[in-house]
């Protein structure tokens, strides 16, 4: 007689077996084994009946092994939606089996030849262009069919999905009930059935010994990991001395943009004023590789992305210690190379460093030396030249000059394109250790560099009022005596 009401409760372990009916019907006869799975499935059954039988009805489960989890992977939808249509990724990951992927270690001998591979198969972009998580996953299912009549596959319901990827994660879909209500399965059909479940933990607790000694082993193992990477970045770093500011750029020089011709390259140095020193294994000076230009917009890039690091330090001596110091200057030139190995100087700029620390993006406008008429332009398109600077510091004032003015009259010049730098500074001294609320005044320089944030700034306020003071005394200079003694006495 059925009953009116059917319970029944199991208590699942990760990974652990129950068979359905349907499964104990197919694998008791051998002769339905094909993989070694089946056969290994016939063995055990054999034993349940002849332990008397399998004591679960209803709820068994499918093991990661089982060819309902791939079926199930691969037909699962993204929506409820009848009409669906998987998309790319969709259909990628479908055909991608993402558990237990076994990946052999790489040999020395057997590197990889080929940076690039120009033809990729199918096979080659599944692989690397697919998420590929190794995932171990378990269903728990429940075989609601009428009484007596178990065993049918469309009777067969999934109660629930457990997954544990490689990082330890572990996902329970649906979760587990707790305070909240059964969850409820109605079948369709004419009686329209009703089946109600729950899902709990009953997992051992840990002992606090075991707890305890779980996380002696994690302390051990994070503590070991902090001594190797204390190995790896050393405890002997450089100091800097009282007076001395340490400056620290990484540069690139992203792109050139605006010129006449084309395969650019960069040709760049530091200059070092006085009391600025860097390292004997520093360079000062590079040159970028020769870039092919693509139109953007209205002008023609060329993007470089070219790296480069920058160490100096800046010692203060007595006389400097009223005055800014000057900053250093990264000169650099642009010029294009062509087919027939002629080149021609498309542009000079320069560059102070920021003084300020922290991400800087500068686009430098440059210019190029030219001569009058036509036969210069025609000797510069056909057999490639160009006047050129003997000295390149002469963008600005030039170091070797000694004099009070700097004249450039006549001197002929073309405006060109402009060259883009990212720069990312760092700055080092002890005197940014000292508080400002410790200090009664600024007593150095360093002090100042480490009050104000943008130095730049402060450099244009001295120049500009520079420039004003000389004004006011050449406008003072061409009055007439006799008005500026009146004035003198009126005040």
């Amino acid at each position: 007689r059925p009953p009116q009401e059917e319970e029944e409760a199991a208590e699942v372990g990760w990974q652990e077996k129950l068979f359905s009916q349907f499964e104990v019907d197919l694998y008791r006869n051998e002769s339905a084994c094909q993989t070694p799975l089946d056969r290994q499935y016939h063995e055990e059954i054999l034993k349940l009946e002849k332990a008397g039988g399998r004591k679960n009805h209803r709820i068994f489960t499918y093991t990661d092994h089982d060819r309902f989890t791939n079926l199930e992977e691969h037909c699962q939808k993204v929506t409820d939606s009848d009409h669906e249509v998987p998309s790319y990724l969709a259909e990628r990951m479908a055909n991608v089996r993402r558990r237990r992927q076994d990946r052999r270690p790489m040999e020395a001998s057997a590197l990889k030849s080929k940076i690039i591979t120009w033809e990729p198969t199918e096979e080659f972009i599944k692989n690397n262009h697919v998420i590929n998580t190794p995932v171990q996953t378990m269903y728990i299912m429940g075989d609601l069919g009428p009484y007596g009549k178990l065993g049918h596959r469309e009777y067969e319901h999934v109660l629930c999905t457990i997954k544990v990827d490689g990082n330890g994660v572990i996902t329970v879909k649906p979760d587990f009930t707790g305070s909240k209500g059964a969850y409820r399965i109605e079948l369709d059909g004419e009686k329209r059935e009703v089946w109600k479940y729950t899902i709990e933990n009953v997992s051992v607790q840990v002992q606090p010994e075991e707890e305890e000694r779980e996380q002696c082993v994690f302390r051990d193992l994070y503590g070991r990991h902090k001594e190797y990477l204390n190995g790896l970045v050393g405890s002997e770093f450089e100091m800097i001395l009282p007076g001395t500011l340490r400056l620290f750029v990484n540069g690139e020089i992203v792109s050139a943009q605006g010129y006449e011709y084309d395969n650019l390259y960069v040709h760049f140095f530091l200059e070092l004023p006085n009391q600025w020193s860097s390292p004997a294994f520093q360079q000062l000076s590079g040159v970028t590789q020769t870039c092919a230009t693509k139109t953007v917009g209205w002008e023609n890039m060329a993007y470089f992305c070219y790296p480069f690091t920058l160490d100096m330090f800046f010692t203060q001596g007595d006389e400097s210690e009223d005055s800014l110091p000057q900053w250093p200057v990264l000169y650099f030139e642009v010029l294009s190379l062509d087919f027939w190995q002629r080149y021609r100087v498309e542009g000079y700029g320069s560059l102070v460093l920021p003084a300020s620390p922290g991400l800087h993006v500068l686009t430098i406008p440059t210019w190029r030396p030219v001569e009058l008429g036509t036969v210069a332009e025609l000797r510069r398109f056909f057999i490639g030249g160009s006047p050129e600077l003997e000295d390149i510091t002469y963008v600005r004032i030039p170091s070797t000059f000694k004099g009070e003015r700097l004249s450039r009259f006549g001197f002929r010049t073309e405006t060109t394109g402009s060259v883009t730098f990212r720069l990312y500074c760092l700055q080092q001294s002890k005197a940014f250790l000292e508080t400002s609320a410790l200090r009664q005044r600024m007593q150095s320089v360093l002090d100042r560099l480490g009050g104000f944030s943008q130095q730049s700034s402060v450099y244009d306020v001295l120049e500009a009022f520079q420039r004003a003071w000389r004004r006011m005394q050449e406008a003072r200079e061409s009055l007439p005596q006799d008005l500026i003694s009146t004035s003198a006495s009126t005040a």
